[in-house]
Order: structure tokens, then sequence, then C-alpha cells
């Protein structure tokens, strides 16, 4: 009897011992949060050099955390841009090119897996609050990506017949294509919280998405979570409420910009409020460069190049902001080269989770964002795609130098840009043939050293071969061998 009561207080012992280790180490897995906002330019952040608003939440956090000032996207556009992020994988290995419309009949795959579902097999509550934009029909909608909660549009709010100012400053041919878009449904999981936004809702938009991930901290403070906050602004229509409206010196895009500040900051204040700092990991960046064609209803990229909708500097490089306390030194200014498909991997191996088994193009950066001495970039190079399937620039993977190849490519070519909601035409230029720009000493990509660097050009010409027999390239024709099918409409559903 005693030897049989020793046996079984042991395997107490044993038992308890293992629930405890399994609960210290879910709570040793840090919470992560990305803010993600809409169209926000390189220079629309007070640490980047915002002019005419003040974003003091966003350099509060940067003070206590990092600046990257060469963080870039996956490419230029909403949905491509938002892939991603989401997936670790250039967006059109996955078959998702530019920005998806209403009713479109491709989106995520089932077969891909997210960064929610990721975590989610981890043991992480998952909430997007904010914009979507992989696919508005039901089997490419949040929930059925790893997300438990959902509230927020489908896609851009530029995708609306009740679009204001463009339907009454617009021609009427083209107020006519405007009219002729569904309407455009606010989500709540997957029921409709209002049926057709109205201009009502869309000022609202920025402090329902605060408010909502406010509600998701402070419900999930116990356990490990992942809060995806994706604004729709600064993308026109701007919207602010009127806590805010007619506040800035720039007007109602300052207004817009300082509003989603705020929201940054009530974020924050939850982790702080809630015991959560030191355990959070806050990522605050944009899914592409500035809409310029909307002029004062648009950001900045200054000092770089064009802007959204390019493959020049102002359409990928983005403000960067993290925070996390020990993990990330506080006050760091950093000029290291990184990209968006690589958060993925990065944050995997932060919470121990496995890589899924197809291949993604991202790789582990943390010694990078971490600061550790002596941290160099793992990617050979970065390939940048635009339209479909268009390889129009490769840049080594330390960001110093960048090689365009010939495309052609939209830019106001100095002309005046629109006004109050009205944008202006896009003309379009031709690249005919390589530039290269040396990043480190010309930012703006003014001046071609390609005949200066041959040995350069000659190594980011072998990239972007790499980049063609791997993902293809539609401008030389080059089919590429690594793409996988998106998600198409009405597809029978597979496991992952």
């Amino acid at each position: 009897m005693k030897t049989q009561a020793f046996v079984l207080a042991a395997m107490l012992a044993v038992i308890g011992f293992g629930t405890v280790g399994v609960a210290e180490g879910a709570a040793l897995k840090p919470n992560i949060v990305i803010i993600l906002t809409d169209d926000q330019g390189y220079a629309d952040v007070g640490k980047f050099g915002a002019e005419g608003f003040a974003t003091p939440n966003i350099d509060h956090m940067a003070d206590e955390g990092a600046v990257f000032r060469n963080f870039h996207v996956a490419q230029p556009v909403c949905s491509a841009s938002r892939t991603g992020f989401l997936t670790g994988c250039y967006p059109n290995r996955l078959g998702i090119h530019g920005a998806l419309g209403p009713h479109t009949k491709v989106g995520i795959s089932d077969n891909e897996v997210t960064l929610a579902q990721l975590l989610k097999e981890q043991g992480y509550a998952t909430a997007i609050f904010g914009k979507w934009h992989l696919g508005d029909s039901p089997q490419f909608m949040p929930l059925r990506h790893g997300f438990d909660e959902y509230f927020g549009l489908p896609m851009s709010c530029d995708y609306w017949p009740g679009h204001p100012d463009l339907i009454t400053n617009m021609s009427s041919t083209q107020a006519a294509i405007k009219r002729e878009y569904p309407n455009l449904p606010i989500y709540d999981g997957e029921k409709v919280f209002h049926p057709e936004m109205t201009i009502d809702d869309l000022n609202h938009l920025t402090t329902w998405y605060a408010e909502r991930a406010v509600k998701f901290i402070e419900k999930n403070k116990s356990r490990p979570f992942f809060l995806y906050v994706a604004h729709s602004m600064p993308h026109v229509p701007l919207g602010v409420s009127d806590k805010f409206r007619g506040k800035t010196a720039r007007g109602l895009y300052g207004d817009v910009i300082e509003e989603i500040d705020w929201s940054v900051g009530q974020i924050l204040d939850a982790l702080k409020r809630n015991g959560l700092d030191d355990n959070t990991w806050v990522i605050f960046t944009s899914d592409n460069g500035p809409w310029l064609c909307y002029g004062n209803h648009a950001g900045s990229a200054k000092p770089l190049r064009e802007g959204k909708g390019t493959n020049w500097e102002g359409g990928t490089r983005e403000p960067c902001v993290m925070r996390w306390p020990g993990h990330i030194p506080a006050g760091t200014d950093s000029w290291d080269m990184f990209m968006s498909i690589d958060l993925f991997p990065t944050i995997a191996k932060r919470v121990g989770a496995k890589l899924p088994r197809q291949k993604i193009d991202g790789l582990d950066v943390w010694p990078i964002i971490s600061r550790q001495p002596g941290a160099k970039n793992p990617h050979d190079a970065y390939w940048f795609y635009y339209e479909v399937n268009q390889l129009q620039a490769v840049t080594t993977s330390d960001g110093a130098w960048k090689l365009q190849l010939p495309h052609t490519y939209q830019t106001l070519a100095g002309n005046p840009a629109g006004k109050d909601g009205l944008p202006v035409p896009y003309s379009h230029r031709e690249l005919k043939q390589e530039e290269l720009y040396d990043l480190v000493h010309d930012i703006g990509e003014t001046t071609d050293v390609s005949a200066q660097h041959p040995e350069i050009v000659q190594h980011l010409e072998e990239e972007a071969e790499k980049a063609r027999a791997d993902l293809g390239d539609a401008l030389t024709k080059r089919p590429g061998t690594g793409h996988r099918e998106p998600g198409r409409l009405n597809e029978s559903k597979s496991q992952n």
C-alpha cells in the first residue's frame, strides 16, 4: 500500500508539474498586435517627418521601441500587400494580384496558412478589426481563415456607390462607374452589421475599430492573443469623427491621421492598463505608399520617389515602428532592410510554431529587429512585382542597391495633383532600360549609376533570373514554376 501511495503521489507530482509548465509556457508566449494603415505615406508619421499634423502616440511608441526606416511591403497595392503580411509569401506566388474588387471570383486559398491560423494553433485568440480585402465571398472571409472575431469592411471604402465627393465632382462617365458598385456592407463576424455603409459610418470606422480592439484586449488579457487592426484610413474617401475634424493645419488628411494616432494610443493604454506591456509585440506600419493623384487627400512619401502603385521607393517603403519592452531596444533608429513577408516566420519562431509545409518566401529577421550585434539579412535579394506578375525591380538584401527593370509606371510627372477628393489622371512613362540606384546615398532614386557599377548590375540581374525561374515574369514572358493557385469561388474545400 505504501508503495502504491508513493507511486500515485509521484504521478500526481509529475502531472501537476507538467500542468504548471504548460501554463507558464503559454503565459510566456507574446501577444502580437499589428496595426496596418491604408495608403499612409512614408513621411506621414512624426518620426518620419510629418508636416501639418502630429502623431504623439506613435512617436512615443517609437521612443519606447524602434523606428525602422527601410521596411518594405511585398507589393504597392492593397490585396497583394495584405497577402504578404498574412502568409509570408510573395503575393503572386499565391495568385493574388492588385486590389480585389467586389464579388471577386478569387481570394485567399484554403490551402494557405495565414498568420491567424498559425497562431490559433498555438492557443492564441485572434481578431481582425478593419479592412480584409482578400476576397469578399464567404469562403474567403476572415473567420474561415483563422480569425475568431471580425468587424469591418471586406475591401477598400472606394468600392462604394455612395462614395462622397467623387460622385458629385467626377465626370458623368466616371460617376456612373462608381454607382454600379454593389452596396458596401460592414461585417460583424459573418453577419452584416450594416448592409450599406453610410457617410456617417465612414466617419466612425476608426473609432469603432479602436473600441473593438480595446474590448478584445480586455477580454483576452489572460491568454495570448493576435490582434490585427487593419485601418480603412487614410484610403480615400476620407472619413473622420467630429472629435478630430478640423483640428490640423494639414486639413482633412491630417485630421484622419491624428485620429489613427489616437486609436494607437487607445490600444497602448489598454495594454498598459491590463498589465500586458512587457509581453506584447506591437507593430505599426502601412500597406503601401500614398495615392498621390488625390493631392491634399493623400499623404507624402518624401523624400522617396513616386507612391502607391509603383515599385519606386515611395510605393513600397513604409513607416514602421515596433515596440516590445525588454526585447526590442528602446530608442532604436534602424536603416536595415527587411520586408513584410519576413514577419510571418519571425513571429512563428518567437512563439514556437512550425512553418507551413508549403514554401513561404519570408525568413526570420529577428536579429535585425532586436538589434543583435552583427545581424545580417538572411535573404539573397528581394523581388518587387506589380500588375499581373511583372517583375519590376530587385534589391540587394541590405537595401543598399536597387535595380529597376524595364517597365511602364504611373507618375504625376510634376503636374498638379487632385484636390478635395477628386483625383487627376496619372501619366505613364516607360523605363526602357535597366537603371541602378545607390539607395544609401540616393534614397530618392534620382541618379542611375549602372555604368559605374557593372558588377552590382550583374549580381542583381542574376537575382532577377532566379525570380523569373521561380515566379515567372510577364514582362519577359517567363512562366515560372513556383506558382500556387489562389482560392476560387466555390472551390472544393481541402485541409492544410
